[in-house]
C-alpha cells in the first residue's frame, strides 16, 4: 500500500488533540492543498474561514450540537458553498443587461447553482482532511453546522448567496493516541458496475448485519430493530429538526 492510501486508510475522526499548535506555515500548506481540489468549471465557488478565535470556536461548540471539543481545536475551517462572489461579479460586470439584449431572461444564483457549490466546497473540504493527515494533523466533520443558520450568518458576517456547509476542526494526533477505526458496509453493497443495483429485502438486511447485532448490546430507544432505533435517535432528535428548520432558512435565498 503507498503511502498516500496509508494516509487515507489511518485517518479517524479525531476529537482529541495534543497541545500543539498548527502554526502559520503548515496551515498554508494546507490551505494550498486545499485550493487544488476539483471544481465545477474551475469557479472555485467555495470559501474557507480560518477560525482561531477562542470566543468564535467556543460559540460555535455551542451552536453545532453542544460539543465541547470543538472549542479545544487550534484551528477549525469553515467550508462555504458561495455564490456570492460570481454572483456580484455578473452584477459588476452588467450581465443583466447584456442577457436582456440578447432577449434572454437574467437568472440570480439558483438551486443548481446551490449544488454545484455545496459539490465544490466538500471537494475542497476532503482534499484539506487528506492534505493535513499527511502532516500528522487529524480533523472531525461538523455535520451540525448547518444547524441555526440565522445565528451562524451573523456571527460570520455570511451574505446572502454564502452558505455554511461543512465546518472542520483540526489538530495533531496525541503521541499516544489509538485510532479506533469504525466499521464500514462491506464494498458489495455501496460499489456497482454500470447500473444502480436495486437490492432485494434480504440483501438489504445482510447489509445490516453487524449493526443489527451491535444494537442488541445497546438498546436505548427500546425498539425492536436496529432500524426502529437509529430512525428514532436521528428523526425524533431535537437537533435534527432544527437542522431541517435551518436549511429551509436558506434555501429561501435560492428559489
Amino acid at each position: 500500500m503507498n503511502d498516500t492510501l496509508n494516509i487515507i486508510e489511518n485517518r479517524v475522526s479525531l476529537r482529541k488533540y495534543d497541545k500543539r499548535d498548527i502554526d502559520d506555515n503548515t496551515l498554508n500548506q494546507i490551505l494550498h492543498s486545499t485550493m487544488r481540489a476539483p471544481t465545477a468549471g474551475n469557479m472555485m465557488m467555495y470559501s474557507v474561514i480560518v477560525i482561531r478565535d477562542q470566543k468564535t470556536k467556543e460559540i460555535l461548540s455551542k451552536t453545532c450540537d453542544n460539543q465541547p471539543f470543538i472549542a479545544t481545536a487550534p484551528v477549525l475551517l469553515l467550508f462555504v458553498a458561495d455564490m456570492e462572489k460570481w454572483h456580484r461579479y455578473f452584477q459588476i460586470s452588467k450581465a443583466e443587461e447584456f442577457e436582456e439584449k440578447r432577449n434572454g431572461e437574467y437568472s440570480s444564483p439558483s438551486t443548481a447553482d446551490l449544488m454545484l457549490s455545496i459539490s465544490d466546497a466538500l471537494i475542497a473540504a476532503q482534499t484539506a482532511v487528506i492534505a493535513a493527515e499527511s502532516l500528522g494533523i487529524g480533523s472531525c466533520y461538523i455535520g451540525d453546522i448547518l444547524e441555526n443558520y440565522e445565528t451562524h450568518k451573523e456571527l460570520l458576517d455570511l451574505p446572502k448567496y454564502a452558505f455554511p456547509i461543512s465546518l472542520l476542526t483540526f489538530g495533531y494526533y496525541e503521541e499516544e493516541y489509538k485510532r479506533n477505526h469504525r466499521d464500514r458496509f462491506d464494498e458489495k453493497f455501496v460499489v456497482f458496475n454500470e447500473k444502480y443495483k436495486k437490492m432485494s429485502d434480504e440483501e438489504i438486511k445482510e447489509m445490516f448485519n453487524e449493526k443489527e447485532r451491535l444494537f442488541k448490546e445497546n438498546n436505548p430507544y427500546d425498539a425492536e430493530n436496529f432500524g426502529q432505533m437509529f430512525y428514532a435517535r436521528k428523526n425524533g432528535s431535537e437537533y435534527f429538526e432544527e437542522m431541517k428548520r435551518s436549511i429551509g432558512e436558506m434555501l429561501k435565498n435560492w428559489k
